[in-house]
């Protein structure tokens, strides 16, 4: 399967996770995603009370210079890590 066929699945089966992650690993999966996605953060850091969006975009800013393709495996790898230990708990 390509990296691309493995992102989207992965994305599919996080979803499935039973319990849900740490805010710390849905910002990573987001960032990595976003990276992605979309290569480089854009646009200007959201104001200090929109404390969701700053912590979404700080995230994403941290993965710049990443390339697409790195950023996919990195989530791949992420997303095999949760549901290896959500299935062990199970």
């Amino acid at each position: 399967m390509a990296l691309a066929d493995d992102f989207t699945a992965s994305q599919e089966r996080v979803k499935t996770l039973k319990e849900r992650p740490s805010n710390e690993t849905l910002l990573e999966l987001y960032s990595l995603f976003k990276q992605a996605t979309e290569g480089d953060v854009q646009g200007k850091r959201p104001g200090m009370l929109d404390l969701k969006g700053r912590a979404k975009y700080d995230a994403w800013a941290a993965r710049r210079g990443l390339s697409r393709e790195a950023a996919m495996q990195q989530y791949v790898a992420l997303a095999e890590r949760l549901l290896e230990r959500d299935s062990s708990r199970a």
